[in-house]
């Protein structure tokens, strides 16, 4: 049995503003708590019969998990230059994706914490197929793709009802109860790291009897993006059509293609916020 973890900081125990999240002393002090929750995950999956598993950073710069205090069962794929973003290192080899200290979607549930998709700077909406997704509902139907279904969760309690209306099987340890977007009211980091081990434990085991949910044939990305200059920007790829001022659509063969295709545009737009050249001295 092999795993695959993508993690994120948004929803691990403890978060609850975006400051704690940011290059300070605060920040330092939550690498930990996010290595420890991770770590958590990865001992309950080796206690539910995983054999390997196999780590993805992926928050902000995706270089975020201590590596000297990482389970040492798990590899850990890091660093942000990925053409596969968070599911760097996923192929048809795994049986199950989980998903460590995720958070909801872009425009979601009123509560859930430090809510974005993908890139809070630029990306307002995202659509698969007219669907519109957050970032585990993406990941986990391109996962599915490769025949790897969607089997754990962990966050605030407002991003596990969001996710389980689409996915209703997953294990969900709930980190924290979700008051705002950057309020929530914490239990221990232990009490959440023992969630974590016990749903883990029970996704893994049950891991071959779900099925993995995907998208077949031609998959059309609708990205509402911020603003205006970062729609633009992306119709430098001529696939790119521009549908309102800050929506752009385009349609690839495969999911896993679109996804690639999305991610390019994400990075695009990112740049484009305040100029593509501004960073530049003439």
């Amino acid at each position: 049995m092999k795993i695959f973890i993508s993690a994120d900081m948004e929803g691990i125990s403890g978060v609850a503003t975006n400051q704690q999240l940011k290059t300070n002393a605060e920040y330092q002090r939550f690498r930990r708590l996010m290595t420890a929750d991770v770590n958590a995950a990865i001992e309950g999956a080796f206690q539910g019969g995983a054999k390997e598993v196999v780590v993805a950073d992926g928050h902000g710069n995706m270089s975020n998990i201590l590596i000297e205090e990482l389970d040492r069962r798990a590899r850990l794929v890091s660093g942000s230059n990925r053409v596969m973003c968070q599911l760097e290192g996923l192929d048809d080899s795994f049986d199950g994706i989980m998903f460590v200290g995720h958070h909801g979607r872009e425009g979601g549930s009123e509560r859930t914490v430090i809510s974005h998709t993908l890139a809070g700077v630029c990306v307002n909406e995202m659509k698969i197929n007219g669907r519109v997704v957050g970032e585990t509902e993406m990941n986990s139907l391109v996962a599915g793709r490769f025949g790897v279904p969607a089997i754990f969760i962990s966050g605030d309690d407002a991003y596990v009802q969001e996710v389980r209306a689409s996915f209703p099987d997953v294990e969900a340890a709930i980190t924290k109860r979700a008051v705002d977007r950057f309020a929530a009211e914490l239990i221990h980091p232990e009490e959440a790291r023992d969630e974590i081990r016990k749903k883990a434990a029970a996704a893994v085991s049950k891991a071959a009897s779900l099925e993995p949910e995907t998208i077949t044939g031609p998959t059309t990305f609708e990205i509402e993006l911020k603003g205006p200059q970062q729609a633009q920007m992306t119709t430098t790829l001529p696939t790119v059509e521009l549908i309102s001022p800050k929506r752009i659509q385009f349609t690839c063969n495969d999911i896993v293609t679109a996804y690639k295709h999305m991610w390019g545009c994400v990075i695009i737009a990112m740049t484009a916020t305040n100029g593509v050249l501004g960073q530049v001295n003439a």
